[in-house]
């Protein structure tokens, strides 16, 4: 079982950053591979990044690629999302996800085993 929590939404402008942690809580964390989603309003949800249980590996959405970078600290079980240059467009709901298969993580988000209950991210123009 893994509990996550998302932290560090919130109302910036266009060009701001923010940072959006996900502190997580169980044996398994360590080895599993993490990723954040988001969902605008009256859209699907949508993958934005994933990491691999060990760091190595990352994945990106072409919307956010040069702009938002993942990382994760086994050790304090937090992963992290670095949201530079925000735009209008990535307004959303961020939730946090945790799965032992970084595919998942990546193309089928119905088959993701664990969700934090998300964090609200609105970027005005």
């Amino acid at each position: 079982q893994v509990q996550l929590v998302e932290s560090g939404g919130g109302l910036v402008q266009a060009g701001d950053s923010l940072r959006l942690s996900c502190a997580a809580s169980g044996r398994t964390f360590s080895s599993s591979a993490m990723g954040w989603f988001r969902q605008a309003p009256g859209k699907q949800r949508e993958s934005v990044a994933a990491i691999s249980w060990s760091g190595g590996t990352t994945h990106y959405a072409d919307s956010v690629k040069g702009r938002f970078t993942i990382s994760r600290d086994n050790a304090k079980n937090t992963m992290y999302l670095q949201m530079n240059s925000l735009k209008p467009e990535d307004t959303a709901v961020y939730y946090c996800a945790a799965d032992k298969s970084f595919v998942h993580l990546t193309t089928t988000p119905n088959k993701v085993d664990y969700w934090g209950q998300g964090t609200q991210v609105t970027v005005s123009s």
